[in-house]
């Protein structure tokens, strides 16, 4: 079997730019030049007889040619990267750096507290966790995994369920004292409500009440939209109104009297947490520590 060492080289080289978003970092990542880079990048070009990189002062991003090439060859880099670490003995060492899109919520409330004992523990390690509102494309943002709430987004990504969160709805013991507390999902109507932004369909999330098989569904109305759960959360102690939250990093604020249950009785509506990945090959080390110690954190009375 012929192999065209040149030809790989120049995809590992463009894969490298593609990840960390410029020359110098790939070549920093390559133990290359900025310059070696960049005629390795050139070579791959004259090769495939497109351009594949759109070049600017600043940063380098795929064309929409190079994105598919680059989206074509990544299972098949990750395979033989997997493959050297086995053979090496590296696949079952954590090591290396971590890049994660997680969930803001989730970082802010569970995770946020916990990463130094993570570090602590696997020292070899650097975690980048970026905070996101959406998924977006894993493969050319250079994700190693990602946290989310919600159904998984595409078909294409690899996941695994972490934990169903219920759906809670909160008030301030104040707003409760001022306004009474509703009997039934249908009274929330004439309450002040605090509305969550949803990025996939740029509206407010719906409210729904759920107990057994009854289904209650609301619709989205209210005076004040925020798409943090942190301002919404402040917001809602302040009694602005009430909120819908899931109650996974809630429970302390409930223990402390800041918040209060509303309607009890009907919060059966449940909610995912998803790990995803961009690949079906075996997760590396660094990935299945991670998800360990994400099911870790969700078990320490969260």
């Amino acid at each position: 079997m012929t192999f065209d060492g040149r030809l790989f080289s120049g995809i590992t080289v463009l894969a490298a730019v593609a990840e960390s978003g410029s020359f110098v970092r790939a070549a920093d990542a390559l133990g290359l030049s900025a310059s070696g880079v960049s005629r390795a990048v050139s070579r791959l070009e004259k090769r495939v007889g497109v351009r594949l990189l759109d070049r600017t002062t600043r940063s380098q991003t795929l064309t929409d040619e190079g994105r598919r090439l680059y989206e074509a060859v990544f299972p098949h880099l990750t395979g033989i990267e997997e493959a050297a670490s086995a053979t090496s003995g590296a696949a079952n060492v954590v090591q290396g750096r971590l890049r994660v899109n997680v969930d803001p919520f989730f970082s802010r409330t569970v995770l946020a507290s916990r990463l130094p004992g993570f570090l602590e523990r696997f020292p070899d390690v650097e975690v980048e966790l970026i905070m996101r509102d959406d998924v977006g494309d894993m493969v050319a943002d250079g994700f190693d995994m990602a946290v989310r709430f919600g159904p998984p987004p595409t078909e294409t990504l690899i996941c695994r369920k972490l934990l169903d969160t219920r759906i809670l709805t909160v008030a301030s013991p104040d707003y409760v004292a001022r306004y009474g507390m509703p009997v039934s999902p249908h009274e929330v109507v004439d309450h002040q409500r605090i509305l969550f932004y949803n990025p996939v369909t740029a509206k407010p999330f719906e409210w729904e009440f759920h107990r057994g098989k009854e289904i209650v569904r609301i619709p989205a109305q209210g005076r004040l939209l925020v798409s943090d759960v942190g301002t919404m959360l402040g917001a809602c102690i302040a009694g602005a109104g009430m909120a819908q939250v899931m109650s996974i990093g809630v429970q302390k604020l409930m223990d402390d009297c800041l918040l209060t249950s509303v309607l009890p009785d009907w919060t059966e509506e449940k909610f995912p947490l998803y790990a995803l990945f961009p690949s079906r090959r075996h997760p590396a080390a660094k990935v299945r520590a991670f998800i360990e110690f994400c099911i870790e954190s969700l078990g320490e009375g969260i």
